[in-house]
């Protein structure tokens, strides 16, 4: 287990900067993922922590030490990739004993902790297998028991679950989540699916263009984004412009109660899961959001748009709705509604977020 810093990383490749002043800061035993479009430097930042390729600048601590200059295999970090990387020539138990006997421990420590970890990965029976006769699953659990054979004190794990399907990727994720937290094994996990982020992660890094945009935990992320681009990072938001006086959001498809300092020339982002469609909730003390206590009243806002598109997805229903010159998208369990009808909306100002010039406005 260890602490990990990155101070000021930086990257280059044909003198193309691909990490530019990557800075964090990764506690003992957290699970934190770096999460991005392809292209943004996520695995790039992955092998550099590996040292499987060297920094252009900056450092890379492991409790307070640096590592910059270590060889891989001293830096005591394994790299699980998504492409698993199994010997196709040895057995389960051998691929996963590989490290051990390149490390030149006894044969018979080899085997107590070979025989630990097949029991760990729930792989028991399989010990004879090649990797020609496991599934994608199995393959995958194989290579992470292969990493911790060597008791690591960081595990990073690059997409590791982008070759399976959507069933045994969940497996997947709580398997390997099981693993983390019985291990207490600091981890750093590459990924550019925002749900997997979100559900695995103590904090998530979320990064664009070579550059950190925001380091915070799941819920401030998607709640509380530093910047329009990090907001629109987890799909599409909605954005109504105008001006607060006196606690009212002036804008130009109504007034609305809110909770803010005075302050022109305002862009307010409202969640799609923040708005609520056809009169669903006609009493205004009626507790429709767990965050609200028993019995608080609060403020709820009325306005009337038509629908415009509808899609059904199971257990919920994605509409567009025109509103003047603004095309709200929201999200409800209400799939009763047709394309044309005309509805009321409820906002919930709450968990608004204030932008000026795309950065938030802090209160």
């Amino acid at each position: 287990m260890s602490e990990v810093k990155l101070i000021n990383l930086v990257k280059k490749f044909n003198e193309k900067i691909v990490l530019n002043n990557i800075t964090l800061n990764i506690k003992e035993g957290e699970l934190i993922s770096l999460l991005g479009p392809s292209g943004c430097g996520k695995s790039t930042t992955l092998k550099l922590i590996a040292g499987l390729i060297k920094a252009d600048g900056g450092d890379i601590l492991f409790n307070n030490e640096s590592v910059i200059n270590l060889e891989t295999e001293k830096r005591d970090a394994v790299i699980v990739f998504q492409d698993y990387l199994l010997f196709p020539h040895m057995t389960v138990y051998e691929n996963i004993e590989f490290g051990l006997k390149m490390r030149k421990y006894e044969k018979k420590l080899r085997k107590e902790k070979v025989n630990n970890l097949i029991t760990l990965v729930r792989l028991k029976g399989y010990e004879n297998k090649y990797p020609t006769q496991l599934s994608g699953g199995q393959k995958q659990r194989v290579a992470i028991a292969r990493a911790l054979a060597v008791d690591p004190k960081i595990l990073l794990l690059d997409e590791p679950f982008s070759n399976l399907d959507i069933m045994l990727r969940d497996e997947m994720r709580e398997f390997v989540l099981d693993i983390q937290k019985r291990l207490n094994i600091t981890t750093i996990l590459v990924t550019h699916d925002k749900e997997e982020a979100l559900m695995m992660s103590d904090k998530v890094a979320i990064m664009l263009d070579g550059e950190i945009k925001q380091f915070d935990t799941p819920k401030e992320l998607y709640k509380k984004p530093y910047s329009v681009e990090v907001a629109n990072f987890f799909g599409e938001r909605n954005y109504i412009n105008g001006s607060i006086r006196e606690n009212i959001f002036i804008s130009d498809i109504g007034k609305f109660e809110v909770n803010h300092p005075n302050i022109d020339e305002v862009s307010v982002m409202i969640s799609p899961e923040s708005i609520y469609i056809n009169n669903k909730f006609q009493n205004k003390e009626l507790v429709f959001n767990k965050e609200y206590k028993l019995g608080e009243k609060y403020n709820y806002n009325n306005i009337t748009g038509r629908i415009s598109k509808k899609k059904y997805a199971g257990d919920r229903t994605y509409y567009n709705i025109n509103i003047g010159s603004y095309n709200f998208k929201l999200t409800s369990i209400n799939e009763d509604c047709n394309i044309g009808d005309e509805v009321s909306l409820h906002i919930d100002f709450r968990n608004a977020v204030y932008f000026k010039t795309n950065q938030q406005i802090k209160i």
